[in-house]
């Protein structure tokens, strides 16, 4: 198996509170849809992040204003960390016509073209081509910037993911292939899906460059980020992130999550990154416990705010359903 980066417990820079905060935002915020989602304010599907924050803060705090990030479903901390405004986040939720994808998409579809984040995908493995063509784009136009192509390891065993490996590589693109390795893909075990189960050496099979982090480790994080963004931006072409996490909650809402151990569960929640960080910097001086419930109380009035805002915003009227909808004539 690849060695993973050690996990990062002393040289805590002045960034690590904003990180620490950041992905105690994306927690209670997930929490409180999973609230919303048991009152049936919130319906559809709902793929929640809770036990992944290190990824998508470690990720996306890396990445600069002018870069893309394509994701996948489980995108609510993906978006939050991008910077798209939590009401917008949450009325989309709720299918209103204010949510950042007009109430179209809800939980699985986030979108902030102004924020060059191109939204989840439902459809595993689908954001990797369009990815490619964003690169390309940026790429041809002499563009200094990087796409974060954001999955699950369950995208790999999808042929899109081999076809965009082999053509980000013989081209040469700048992409960042971010694969948030939570060991599951839906109910099946990784081992049960992929006969190579390193999946950075699977990668790497392709010619770039590939190394596995702990995902449960936001400073690892973002150290690996940084250091395969330098590599693209410096002509080095593709890389590929292996970062192995764990989600605590089931696969989604409706998922009785039966194919687990609770034994493995807990085991993984040891590593919780959010009470990681919080012990390292509150041993080291860097944040004390009065912060810390400064900052729960301060994200709890945010999350209350952007409920209210969902619940007083109008569903998209009814004349508006065909907008943005086209169709082709045949011509018999």
């Amino acid at each position: 198996m690849t060695a993973l980066a050690p996990r990062q417990r002393a040289g805590l820079d002045g960034q690590a509170p904003g990180l620490l905060r950041q992905m105690m935002r994306i927690r209670r915020f997930e929490e409180k849809c999973a609230e919303l989602y048991s009152a049936t304010r919130i319906r559809g599907f709902l793929h929640l992040c809770i036990g992944e924050e290190a990824v998508a803060v470690g990720v996306i705090s890396s990445l600069a204003e002018g870069d893309a990030v394509i994701s996948t479903y489980r995108e609510h901390g993906h978006a939050l960390a991008r910077g798209v405004p939590m009401d917008a986040i949450m009325a989309e939720m709720f299918g209103r016509a204010t949510g950042c994808s007009r109430g179209r998409g809800g939980s699985m579809h986030l979108f902030d073209a102004s924020r060059r984040f191109y939204g989840g995908n439902a459809i595993v493995a689908g954001g990797m081509p369009p990815a490619l063509g964003m690169a390309l784009a940026d790429q041809m136009n002499g563009r200094d910037d990087v796409t974060a192509c954001i999955f699950g390891e369950g995208a790999m065993a999808e042929g899109e993911f081999h076809e965009s490996a082999n053509l980000a590589v013989l081209w040469s693109l700048p992409v960042l292939f971010v694969c948030e390795n939570n060991r599951y893909a839906m109910g099946t075990a990784l081992a049960r899906e992929h006969a190579q189960t390193d999946l950075a050496a699977r990668a790497a099979s392709y010619g770039m460059v590939a190394w596995a982090v702990d995902g449960m480790d936001v400073l690892a994080v973002r150290a690996a980020v940084q250091r395969a963004l330098a590599l693209i931006r410096g002509g080095g072409g593709p890389c590929f992130l292996e970062l192995r996490t764990y989600r605590f909650r089931a696969h989604s809402m409706y998922d009785p999550d039966r194919y687990r151990d609770k034994a493995e569960v807990e085991r993984w929640r040891a590593a919780d990154p959010i009470p990681a960080l919080t012990a390292a910097l509150v041993e080291q001086g860097g944040l004390t416990q009065d912060e810390v419930d400064r900052w729960v109380g301060e994200i709890d009035e945010e999350i209350a705010a952007a409920v209210e805002f969902a619940d007083a915003s109008p569903l998209e009227p009814v004349a508006d359903l065909t907008r943005f909808v086209t169709s082709e004539r045949g011509a018999g």
